[in-house]
């Protein structure tokens, strides 16, 4: 990115926020500190009113706008694109939140880039999940958790569990949500357990916004849920798979931890991070006889176990015959 692009581009970032440190933007458009401040300089000798200094953070002074962004091609189609994830991914209250901003996008935008828009909105397409026994409810809970962040109110939830077979009630901090596996997660600090505790969306049967103001003391969203990661306990599995068999295993290989492949010595090399061993030999066996477990050795004992009992049920092939 050339400087004069820079420039204009620091100069949107700076109308996102009320106040953005130098670390921040020089984290985002990849330079030094001392390139920030240089063209923070340079901004204000060009009359953009900007507040502020290095080490408190720089803001726009109050009133101080530029005319409509306009977007480029690819920004604009990138923008379509989103929506129609959002669709498929978020509940309807989100979808029609997001169109209904993207609407106001669109009013500004200059003719070139609408029609482009509406030239490609019907050759984007995102297939819903289509598992034969779960089906996205309409309602997600989304917006009213994020208001709930907005406001550091706490939130009355009526929660079904399915490990423990029982409806819960409980009261609740939202931290953040986070999109796994096909589900949306709550992440937040449980007053009942005084712990941090992530919710299935999908399984709260009632969410509300009480009276009730927390302090916004807790950690930020990613260190909780790096945190979560660690304490979970995750192995590392590593299987050589046949390169023709490797597009059979689908999107269950990412429900299964996967992590990347890699070729090697004419196979692929796969690696997944799993909590469970005997989930994941269970799921190995659909496709064994194409995959070489690599290692470790405890998944490979799991296999054989399971290998072993299974033959015990399978009366010999001699008895078949007769």
């Amino acid at each position: 990115m050339n400087r004069i692009d820079r420039l204009n581009a620091i100069l949107i970032q700076l109308q996102t926020k009320r106040k953005i440190k130098a670390q921040e933007i020089a984290d985002k458009f990849g330079i030094s500190l001392r390139t920030v401040y240089r063209d923070v300089k340079a901004l204000e000798a060009a009359g953009v009113p900007v507040i502020g200094e290095a080490g408190s953070g720089y803001q726009l002074m109050e009133g101080y706008r530029l005319p409509p962004v306009q977007f480029c091609r690819e920004e604009a189609a990138a923008l379509l694109t989103a929506g129609k994830l959002i669709h498929s991914m978020a509940d309807k209250q989100v979808a029609r939140q997001y169109h209904s901003a993207l609407d106001k996008i669109k009013a500004v935008l200059r003719m070139t880039e609408k029609d482009l828009l509406e030239q490609i909105e019907n050759h984007i397409a995102v297939l819903p999940y289509t598992h034969p026994q779960y089906q996205k409810p309409d309602e997600l809970h989304l917006s009213t958790i994020l208001d709930a962040i907005g406001q550091t109110k706490v939130l009355e939830m009526h929660y079904h569990s399915i490990g423990k077979r029982e409806r819960l009630q409980r009261s609740v901090e939202p931290i953040g949500i986070y999109y796994q596996s096909g589900q949306w997660y709550l992440l937040g600090y449980c007053r009942m357990r005084m712990d941090y505790r992530v919710f299935r969306t999908d399984r709260i049967e009632q969410l509300m916004l009480s009276d009730h103001h927390f302090t916004p003391s807790h950690p930020p969203l990613q260190q909780l849920l790096d945190t979560t990661m660690h304490q979970a306990d995750l192995k590392q599995v590593v299987m050589d798979v046949e390169p023709d068999s490797a597009q059979y295993l689908g999107t269950q290989k990412y429900y299964n931890g996967f992590v990347r492949e890699e070729p090697h010595e004419g196979k692929l090399r796969m690696t997944f991070l799993t909590a469970s061993f005997c989930g994941f030999a269970r799921w190995y066996l659909m496709f064994g006889d194409r995959a070489t477990i690599v290692s470790p050795q405890a998944l490979k004992d799991e296999v054989a176990a399971l290998l072993e009992k299974i033959a015990q049920k399978v009366e010999p092939f001699e008895t078949l015959l007769t």
